[in-house]
């Protein structure tokens, strides 16, 4: 298919994007890095009158810590989100998942915020976002809120953004001492979206567990809070039992749609796969690839 036909328009200011989104209304769209976007046009799931061009705003690049707080632009691409030392250093689940996503042409074009705006369930950073208890910064001509990115995502590619609104940043709280990160998703190939993943955030203090959030993506309309697998680790050693437990009590945080990749019961099995491996990965046993 072909995309539909569109005017187009490129902003030379955050500003003026927000002018442009005011006059043309919900059938405008803004265009980033284009890589999710220019896909949905191709097959006609977006019918846009026209693209606003971002991709050249300043305002929307960057990455800076601000005390315990790193804000990170919405026009950050995924390249540059891997290669940045403050993520490294503490927003290490962020930094871990940038190779997971699709290929290097894709993750040096598509933009954080573009993720965040799209909504794919089955996408590593809105997961990510919501186990950090990230906060999703957006503008309008109206001003500034920030929505917490658990409260973000509302459905199936669908958000809390606001057709007059653009991400401008996303705000990552600086990892408290004693936490730990991990990652793991299981894809057909490398570069596919995830048939099921797992983003894990883990406080530890001493050798017990003080507090959990546990993530699921592709398992979903949008990501999955796992709380009681959570609840299931907090107070206990992270050793096989509690990583155990916590996989059995998975059964009762998600409820994941069949689709093309698979049943709802091998969705669920791998689910507890990729939680188990994360929880491994951040106990340090070695085993992060067991089943």
């Amino acid at each position: 298919m072909k995309a539909p036909p569109f005017g187009y328009v490129r902003a030379t200011s955050l500003a003026e994007a927000l002018e442009l989104l005011e006059k043309h209304g919900p059938d405008a769209r803004l265009l980033a890095g284009g890589q999710s976007l220019i896909a949905s046009l191709a097959f006609r799931l977006s019918e846009p009158t026209v693209l606003i061009d971002i991709s050249r705003l300043d305002d929307l690049r960057g990455i800076h810590r601000d005390g315990d707080t790193i804000r990170i632009g919405a026009g950050t691409t995924h390249a540059q989100l891997g290669r940045d030392a403050v993520i490294a250093a503490h927003a290490s689940l962020l930094h871990k998942a940038v190779p997971l996503i699709a290929h290097a042409a894709i993750r040096n074009r598509g933009t954080i915020g573009g993720s965040i705006a799209y909504a794919d369930p089955a996408s590593e950073l809105p997961a990510c976002c919501v186990a950090l208890d990230a906060a999703v910064v957006v503008r309008s001509k109206g001003g500034v809120r920030r929505i917490a990115a658990r409260e973000f995502f509302t459905g199936l590619l669908t958000t809390a953004l606001d057709s007059a609104e653009i991400i401008e940043a996303i705000e990552v709280p600086v990892a408290s001492p004693g936490s730990r990160h991990a990652i793991e998703e299981v894809t057909r190939r490398s570069g596919d979206y995830a048939m099921a993943g797992f983003a894990a955030s883990v406080r530890l203090d001493g050798a017990r567990v003080a507090d959990a959030r546990l993530v699921g993506f592709g398992i979903g309309e949008t990501p999955v809070a796992a709380s009681s697998a959570a609840a299931a680790l907090v107070g206990r050693p992270l050793d096989a039992d509690a990583i155990s437990a916590a996989q059995a009590s998975l059964n009762s945080d998600i409820d994941p749609p069949a689709d093309p990749h698979g049943s709802s019961d091998t969705k669920r099995h791998l689910a507890r796969v990729v939680l188990g491996r994360a929880l491994r990965s951040i106990a340090g046993t070695g085993e992060a690839r067991a089943a």
